[in-house]
């Protein structure tokens, strides 16, 4: 795998930062999660469950080890300091300032290791009036735009109904991290690479955000309506909801054709793009009196052939079931260290035609602890006393030495 060799130390947890971490696991690196001995990473306790399990974070959490170490400890605090001098990165989603009051500021981090990439994720930002405060990602969204262009109209408007500005911002701080450790190969030193969720919110907001700025005019929503192209969204059919989208002035052509309403093609109300969007509500009554004679298999069928992209509207149950995500490899069987089964989505990469593998199921707590202390010398006794000490946890199934853990 492409990150084969490179050790990753991952101080995040809740979401972004964990689907970074997850997506540089996906392509190879050793993830090693650092959690408290208080219960680890917070969204453990998030539901929904699998039994006693959080799907949440099972979600974001493959491929990875868990080390569960007390930090407020001086002990765990040089356990940390030990793992970090043999990293190649750093993730981590604190407030600004944390790293700082836990002895972990930059001149500390490269005292512990000059070639360390650290990149860090915070709510807002290392700067401004607002980067002290806590992010998370419905409040971002909200804060960012994207709320005020999701929803039936403009009183009426929606968060979007996943964590989309986290997993875009676990996507960006995962891009920046692997750029930073691809200029340290070129021997341009290491780095300290840095995204925020309101930065990421606002980067995706593309020509929605550009029309604020060019036109100083706030978008607003269009229900399930693309906001500046028509034909472009859900339709009824004689059975279930289609999406079409009909981007060109010669899919529009065809699509008339097939559709057998020529005449809509010389529609003067129709003949552009930006007529089309202008009058889009006469446009949708034209096209809808015709898609509700035929069941939607039909339509997905005729209207893909000729090239028109055209798909249905199916739930998260039927998606990860269907055909498609079959023939992609996309869902992965795995089990869980305590022996329970887990379906688990793996990563969107694929590398050389190859899905990149779910090669473990997301950590028990403190999972990997005494693999990872053997690995860094300690011997079993130190290990021993380091768990009966609290300044360690491992789960009490997987010690190895009958040492109760905590």
């Amino acid at each position: 795998m492409p990150l084969n060799g490179i050790r990753v130390i991952d101080l995040s947890r809740a979401l972004a930062g964990p689907y970074c971490t997850a997506l540089l696991a996906d392509m190879g690196a050793e993830v090693i999660k650092i959690e408290t001995t208080s219960g680890g990473d917070s969204s453990r306790a998030w539901p929904p469950f699998q039994g006693d399990h959080s799907l949440y974070f099972d979600s974001t959490n493959r491929n990875k080890k868990s080390i569960s170490v007390d930090l407020y400890s001086e002990e765990g605090r040089d356990l940390l300091d030990r793992l970090l001098a043999d990293a190649d990165a750093l993730v981590e989603n604190f407030k600004p300032g944390t790293m700082e009051k836990m002895g972990l500021g930059p001149d500390r981090l490269r005292e512990i290791n000059p070639r360390l990439v650290v990149s860090s994720i915070t709510g807002y930002g290392a700067a401004g009036p607002w980067k002290d405060r806590a992010g998370l990602d419905q409040v971002i969204q909200a804060a960012s735009g994207l709320t005020s262009v999701t929803g039936k109209n403009a009183e009426e408007t929606y968060r979007v109904g996943i964590p989309l500005v986290d997993i875009a911002t676990g996507m960006a701080a995962a891009f920046a991290l692997v750029s930073a450790l691809y200029s340290r190969l070129n021997g341009n030193g290491a780095a300290r690479v840095s995204t925020s969720l309101f930065e990421t919110a606002l980067g995706l907001s593309a020509f929605q955000g550009q029309t604020a700025l060019s036109l100083n005019r706030a978008p607003v929503p269009q229900g399930n309506n693309h906001p500046t192209i028509a034909p472009y969204g859900a339709y009824a059919t004689a059975t279930e909801n289609i999406v079409v989208a009909v981007g060109t002035e010669a899919q529009w052509k065809v699509f008339c054709s097939i559709l057998d309403r020529p005449e809509l093609f010389n529609d003067p109300r129709f003949g552009t793009s930006r007529d089309r969007a202008i009058n889009r509500d006469e446009l949708n009554e034209c096209i809808l009196e015709v898609l509700v004679e035929r069941p939607a298999s039909e339509w997905i069928e005729t209207i893909n052939a000729v090239g028109i992209p055209c798909g249905p509207v199916l739930d998260y149950l039927k998606a990860v079931n269907s055909e498609q995500a079959q023939a992609l490899k996309l869902i992965a069987e795995t089990q869980r260290a305590d022996g329970s089964r887990l379906r688990l989505l793996r990563g969107p990469i694929s590398v050389d035609n190859e899905p990149t593998p779910v090669r473990q199921a997301p950590p028990a707590l403190g999972e990997h602890s005494r693999e990872i202390l053997d690995s860094m010398g300690l011997s079993a006794e130190q290990i021993d006393l380091l768990v009966i000490e609290g300044i360690v946890r491992e789960p009490k199934a997987l010690s190895q030495s009958g040492v109760a853990a905590r």
